[in-house]
């Protein structure tokens, strides 16, 4: 049986924790640093809904597109299933 609370508080508990580890040590997250998915540059509307659509969404490789198209070149596949919502949901904007 898992807590019951919603998935955006849970990050914002586990960035808040990480904020709250000694500077010294690895894993520490630096209090300037804004929140995570801020960071990430992704749209907490979209995190909820691939966490909601995750398996159905994806079935190989998941990050931003262009990770994803370096790692399928290293693998020689020539695509991966999914990357049009690696472009939408997880890839930072382009900004011209």
């Amino acid at each position: 049986m898992g807590l019951s609370f919603h998935f955006q508080d849970y990050l914002e508990l586990v960035d808040w924790s990480g904020r709250c580890l000694r500077e010294d040590k690895r894993g520490a997250i630096d209090e300037q640093l804004p929140p995570i998915l801020e960071r990430l540059q992704i749209d907490p509307r979209h995190w909820l809904y691939l966490n909601r659509n995750f398996e159905s969404r994806f079935k190989s490789l998941v990050g931003a597109a262009h990770s994803v198209r370096n790692a399928c070149q290293q693998l020689g596949k020539r695509w991966a299933q999914g990357i049009r919502d690696c472009e939408r949901y997880l890839s930072p904007p382009i900004i011209s």
